[in-house]
């Protein structure tokens, strides 16, 4: 009995975390919105808030710090998490900044579309039968979402569009990239993942032509970003935590907890509402994502 109650508070250790985070991710867009009313705009924003938690990372991490930990013949997949995060994380906060919170999200969310892709490729999971209807109410939420009154074929129409579907792509091959990736501990994963998108963020920066100074910004901003960055910091924590030691199919599954918090938040804080089209493509993409977890063939 000792050993089954072990056993359960070691499975839903990895749950907790990723309810945790997720449910962080669903209301981070309020914060980052402040900013950019103050004038920083996302991609800066995202930059010092992951510089900082990487800055937390290498204080506290320093004894993981070590060439034989992360040289040990599989770095390689540190380079592509990183690289991959650091765009699913910038296309995500700019697109949550700039678009409609909810819509951003269920385009960020299509990872029963993604995920089992990038599973059978990296991880050789089997798509079953199942597999396949799933995927395709997926693409039946993403039609409905990006439908046009015109009957034009159905595209992202705005910037928030284009970045939460792009951000979803690389989210669901970061998840799968992290599951694969056992060489590596939590903390060097992190680590990779912070140094990702403070890169990207400085690359979106420079691209970015609305610029500002970074010694205008008030107390109040500064004080808005070193708490989002402890924030991330903590969340980034518990999601790797949580996905290293979840399947990928079920862990997105869990992240779902995040629109629940992002609808709420979004009503409340922001006003925004659903259109039907978007609720029923909504719903489709949330129940392709509880159904995920019978993708793959046993």
């Amino acid at each position: 009995m000792t050993h089954l109650t072990r056993q359960n508070h070691h499975n839903l250790l990895p749950i907790l975390a990723l309810l945790a985070g997720s449910g962080i991710w669903g209301i981070v867009w309020y914060p980052y919105r402040l900013l950019e009313q103050n004038g920083i705009n996302g991609e800066a924003s995202a930059t010092i808030v992951y510089f900082f938690a990487l800055l937390l990372g290498l204080v506290l991490f320093r004894r993981n710090i070590r060439f034989s930990l992360i040289f040990n013949g599989k770095a390689h997949l540190l380079l592509w998490i990183g690289l991959f995060a650091g765009w699913a994380n910038i296309a995500y906060i700019t697109g949550i900044v700039y678009g409609e919170i909810m819509r951003v999200m269920l385009l960020f969310y299509l990872a029963p579309l993604w995920t089992p892709i990038f599973a059978h490729i990296l991880l050789n999971e089997r798509l079953s039968l199942y597999g396949y209807l799933v995927i395709a109410l997926s693409l039946s939420g993403a039609t409905t979402i990006l439908w046009q009154p015109a009957g034009t074929f159905p595209l992202p129409s705005s910037f928030g569009d284009w970045m939460g579907l792009s951000g979803g792509f690389m989210f669901a091959l970061v998840n799968v990239l992290i599951r694969k990736d056992q060489h590596h501990n939590i903390q060097i994963k992190s680590l990779a993942i912070w140094i990702g998108i403070t890169l990207t963020g400085v690359v979106s920066c420079q691209l970015n032509t609305t610029s500002f100074v970074i010694t205008d910004i008030a107390v109040s901003s500064w004080l808005i970003l070193l708490s989002v960055g402890f924030t991330m910091f903590l969340s980034s924590l518990l999601l790797q935590f949580g996905l290293t030691y979840t399947p990928a199919n079920q862990a997105i599954i869990i992240l779902l907890f995040e629109l629940i918090v992002a609808a709420v938040t979004a009503y409340f804080l922001a006003k925004e509402v659903l259109t039907s089209l978007e609720w029923a493509g909504g719903l489709m993409i949330i129940s392709a994502t509880l159904f995920s977890s019978k993708m793959n063939r046993t």
